[in-house]
């Protein structure tokens, strides 16, 4: 029986019922709907609004109901509304009467703004500590590979030599503004809703202070139609995670050049990698090219979010049941990419010495040999001036600026002199920079 049903003379269509239905969806947040329903029953007990012995035959209910759930004992019944019905039905068939009471000053619309905030508290816990552990990896990959040497890239031309620990540091900073935005948004959701009732708030002398203090949260919602009607946070953690799945995508692309035979710069371990059906020779990048792909399906979900959102008025509506499977989507994507990247770059193997004969190409210490030449009292346009001769020579007789020899470099300019050498050795390049 729906809990709606006294309003009404006969069933719903089968097909309406199927349509309205969330319970596929929100089933996953049973441990929170219970966990608020605790944390409501304790309040009632204690303001007097339902006796202390129905409060503690209803936490005993939910107790044994959140176990069995856990256990499989209890499967979800599909054919239940949401996630609360199935919930409150089961309550009452093994309690009784008691069960019924369990609902007294709460309303459908503040349980479920309830129940996705602590549900997405404990999917942000989780998603700081991949990140955090991914960060990790990247400094450990960084360390072992400290002195490679390999070139710095502008639109994908080779610009300048870098260490390859100082280009995974750029990737580590994206992570930390991550953690910093998902940290954020975390602390602005921790907003208790309950005791907002369907837009009102209620009649009962309800204590939300202390429903919020029990449930972990730092307040409660100032405003009752807010609360119900609030789904900001979803928005700005899709926003969060669409942000990570930018830099992941950035990582991933950069790698699967790196493991093209064009750059061989990395090789990645054959637990993470894949063949050919047909060409028996390929290793596939797959890994790093699904998670390239699955940016756009968290960007999607966003959408959905401020689409769902931006012509509702207030308080609650129905459209904001679409909220769940977006956000849930959304958190499931990033965390099974973090989760498959972490490993996959542990194990990558990198290889230096192609890295190195990169970097010697493409005359990528340019700037360090004008800026030797700004050393020696010459102007810097005047010294990029000589210094794209020298370019231009090396080019039209194949020698680098490191073989190029020194009367070459004197009929240019007279100030080179043997010193422009170790100004332009890599080595050094990076050194001077702090790389």
């Amino acid at each position: 029986m729906k809990l709606w049903a006294g309003r009404f003379s006969k069933e719903i269509d089968k097909k309406t019922n199927d349509f309205n239905s969330s319970i596929s969806v929100d089933s996953r947040m049973y441990e929170q709907d219970i966990e608020g329903s605790i944390a409501h029953v304790a309040m009632l007990a204690k303001q007097g609004i339902i006796s202390a012995e129905d409060g503690k035959k209803i936490k005993q209910g939910l107790l044994g109901i959140k176990e069995d759930i856990a256990s499989g004992a209890l499967p979800v019944d599909p054919d239940a509304e949401d996630i609360h019905t199935f919930v409150e039905q089961n309550l009452t068939q093994r309690i009784g009467d008691a069960g019924k009471r369990l609902h007294t000053g709460r309303s459908r619309n503040d349980q479920v703004a309830l129940d996705i905030r602590l549900y997405l508290r404990k999917e942000c816990d989780e998603l700081l500590k991949l990140l955090a552990d991914f960060s990790e990896t990247l400094d450990k990959k960084g360390e072992e590979y400290a002195g490679a040497i390999m070139p710095g890239y502008t639109h994908l031309q080779r610009a300048q030599p870098i260490t390859f620990k100082a280009h995974l540091s750029a990737y580590k900073e994206m992570l930390a503004r991550d953690i910093g935005r998902v940290t954020d948004a975390q602390k602005r959701m921790n907003v208790s809703p309950l005791g907002s009732g369907a837009l009102a708030g209620t009649t009962y002398p309800v204590d939300r202070a202390f429903t919020a203090e029990l449930l972990g949260f730092d307040t409660f919602s100032a405003s009752t139609l807010d609360g119900v009607s609030d789904r900001d946070f979803c928005i700005e953690l899709a926003a969060a995670l669409s942000l990570i799945m930018v830099h992941l995508s950035r990582l991933s692309e950069e790698i699967i050049l790196w493991c093209s035979w064009e750059f061989k710069f990395a090789e990645l371990d054959d637990a993470f990698s894949t063949g050919s059906s047909i060409m028996p020779q390929k290793k596939n990048p797959d890994i790093t090219e699904l998670v390239r792909g699955k940016s756009g399906r968290v960007f999607g979900d966003l959408m959905t979010l401020l689409t769902v959102m931006k012509g509702l008025p207030l308080a609650y509506n129905k459209d904001m049941q679409e909220d769940k499977e977006a956000i849930f989507d959304a958190f499931d994507t990033v965390k099974i990419c973090l989760t498959t990247l972490i490993p996959m770059v542990d194990t990558m193997r990198m290889i230096p010495k192609n890295m190195r004969k990169a970097a010697a190409g493409g005359f990528i210490n340019a700037t360090d040999c004008a800026d030797y030449l700004v050393s020696k009292g010459l102007p810097f346009r005047d010294a990029y001036k000589a210094t794209g001769e020298a370019v231009a020579l090396c080019i039209k007789t194949g020698e680098t600026l490191e073989s190029l020899p020194l009367s070459e470099y004197k009929n240019i300019c007279d100030l080179f002199d043997e010193g422009v050498y170790e100004a332009i050795k890599l080595e050094n390049c990076v050194k001077n920079r702090g790389m």
